[in-house]
C-alpha cells in the first residue's frame, strides 16, 4: 500500500488534506526553507503545497512540458497563482524564532513585491499590519504550524497558527480580505524565481509536470 504520506525533512505531510468542506487538495510540491551560515546549513521551515487538481485545466498551455521546463518559465507561476482554484500551504517550523521576526520577513517580501507594482496603498498597508500583529507576541517552536488558506472564491487569505508544545494547543486565526496582500503571500511561496524557496518551486514544477499529463 502506498504511503498517505511525504516526508519533508523530518516533518510528515499528508498527500491530500480537505480544509473545509470544499474538494480535496493535493500536495504537488514541498520542500524546505533555509540559509548556508559560516559552512553550515541552517534549515527554518518544512513547506508543503497543497492544490485543488482542477488548477491542471488552467494551465493547459504548458501540457506536456517538462518539470526543468516550467520551473524555467516564471509566466508559469503567475497563472499558477491566479488560477481560479482553491490553494492550501502549510509551513512547519524547523528552528525556533520569534513571531515578530517572521511576520517582519513576510511583511517586507509583501511590501516590496507591491510596491514595485504600484499596488501598496493604504488599505494594503492596513492589511499587512493586522498580519505582524497577529504574529507579535508569539514564539514559533519547533514544529509549531502556520497555514495560509486561499480561497478561490473570495480571494482572501485565512491565516492559521498552532503552537505545538503546549498544552492548550489552540489555535489562532486571522483572514486577511486585501485580494493584493493575499496574491503577495501567495507569491512569495509560489512565484518561480522570486519564490521563498527554490528547492520547493522544482519540486512544484515537476508536481505540475506530471499532473498535467493526467
Amino acid at each position: 500500500m502506498a504511503s498517505e504520506v511525504v516526508t519533508v525533512d523530518e516533518f510528515q505531510f499528508p498527500k491530500s488534506i480537505t480544509p473545509t468542506a470544499s474538494k480535496a487538495l493535493h500536495l504537488v510540491g514541498y520542500g524546505i526553507t533555509d540559509m548556508e551560515i559560516h559552512f553550515l546549513q541552517i534549515k527554518f521551515t518544512a513547506i508543503g503545497i497543497y492544490l485543488n487538481a482542477e488548477v491542471a485545466s488552467h494551465l493547459q498551455g504548458w501540457k506536456g512540458k517538462s518539470g526543468a521546463e516550467i520551473l524555467a518559465d516564471d509566466d508559469f507561476f503567475d497563472s499558477l497563482c491566479g488560477a481560479p482554484v482553491d490553494k492550501f500551504i502549510r509551513v512547519v517550523v524547523i528552528k525556533e524564532l520569534k513571531g515578530a521576526q517572521y511576520g517582519l520577513q513576510l511583511e517586507n517580501a509583501v511590501r516590496d513585491r507591491l510596491a514595485a507594482i504600484d499596488k501598496f496603498e493604504e488599505e494594503e498597508e492596513e492589511a499587512l499590519e493586522k498580519l505582524v500583529e497577529f504574529f507579535q507576541g508569539k514564539y514559533l517552536k519547533k514544529n509549531s504550524l502556520i497555514t495560509y488558506n486561499f480561497s478561490a472564491s473570495t480571494k482572501t487569505v485565512e491565516v492559521n497558527f498552532l503552537s505545538e508544545g503546549k498544552e492548550e494547543n489552540k489555535l489562532a486565526k486571522t483572514v486577511l480580505e486585501n485580494e493584493n496582500v493575499a496574491a503577495m503571500i501567495k507569491k512569495w511561496y509560489l512565484g518561480g524565481s522570486s519564490a521563498v524557496s527554490q528547492n520547493t518551486v522544482k519540486t512544484l514544477a515537476d508536481g505540475m509536470a506530471a499532473l498535467l499529463k493526467q
